[in-house]
């Protein structure tokens, strides 16, 4: 029984889990004396026969502050399999009552969850999917490129407005909702503003915007250098109809000379420097 808790649960276990397998306060502590078992907070044991995982290592952060404790943000994300890599802070809600101390390398957030905001995954309390990811996002390290690629595969974008709106008020939430609001609309005509903004900012000359070329119009032209600037919104909005008519459209321009560049609203609100780069070299400014 002992054996199996520790191969299901990274290893981690606590005091209670332990008695409740059998061991006594003092077999605990033996297994302690003997450096068989480590100790990483007050009641929780890492047995140290095996590599210390990320998943160790914030399971036992979240255990750590009892059984009411769940992991949130992108230590929840990562849990939750919408991010690769794991972070370095642990953030852990637990109950807004609750008198624990906060401990080096977690983050701690205290409020009362919504029972359908936590889920039990592989053992662990954590946020539900759908707040985790409207956390997640505005955290440093998150941005909307977690939003758009839980919204592709794991999650609707119904269910994140009902997640955020049952948790108005907590930290970052204002920024999420700009967010979710970006991500409903596809993000097009908020993206095409960002790009005219980025451009009048770096001094960019000899533009112009909805230009036609071949009976087409594109976002943003600059003639001269026959350079088209097309715009998507959110990845999770394309389906495979729009994919082959913006294939097709981006085709019969180039044909024509131009030299097309497209830029999703993640590239120019995530890495905006890399797209006025690109564009300076491809219209010699």
């Amino acid at each position: 029984m002992l054996d199996d808790h520790l191969r299901r649960h990274d290893g981690v276990i606590t005091l209670a889990q332990a008695q409740l397998c059998g061991l006594s306060r003092h077999a605990v502590e033996r297994r302690v004396r003997a450096g068989r078992w480590l100790r990483c907070s007050p009641g929780v044991f890492f047995a140290d026969d095996r590599p210390f995982t990320e998943a160790a290592r914030i399971r036992a952060a979240v255990w750590a502050y009892g059984p009411r404790a769940a992991a949130s943000g992108l230590a929840a994300a990562w849990w939750h399999e919408v991010t690769r890599f794991a972070p370095e802070t642990v953030e852990v809600t637990v109950p807004r009552v609750s008198n624990h101390r906060r401990r080096p390398g977690m983050r701690l957030r205290r409020r009362d969850l919504d029972p359908r905001d936590i889920v039990e995954r592989n053992g662990l309390r954590v946020t539900a999917l759908p707040l985790t990811v409207v956390e997640a996002a505005v955290r440093r390290g998150g941005g909307a490129k977690l939003m758009d690629r839980a919204l592709q595969r794991h999650v609707e974008l119904a269910q994140l407005w009902r997640a955020h709106l049952r948790n108005k008020g907590r930290y970052g939430s204002p920024a999420a909702r700009r967010l979710l609001r970006a991500a409903q609309d596809g993000a097009r005509s908020e993206a095409e503003r960002i790009l005219v903004k980025l451009l009048r900012d770096a001094d960019f000359t000899g533009w112009t915007t909805n230009h036609p070329v071949g009976g087409y119009k594109v976002d943003v032209a600059f003639p001269v250098p026959r350079v088209a600037i097309e715009v998507d919104g959110w990845a999770f909005h394309t389906d495979s109809e729009v994919f082959q008519t913006d294939r097709q459209r981006q085709n019969a321009i180039a044909l024509l000379g131009w030299n097309v560049l497209r830029f999703t609203w993640l590239d120019l609100t995530e890495y905006p420097e890399r797209v006025i780069a690109t564009i300076r070299y491809a219209t010699g400014q």
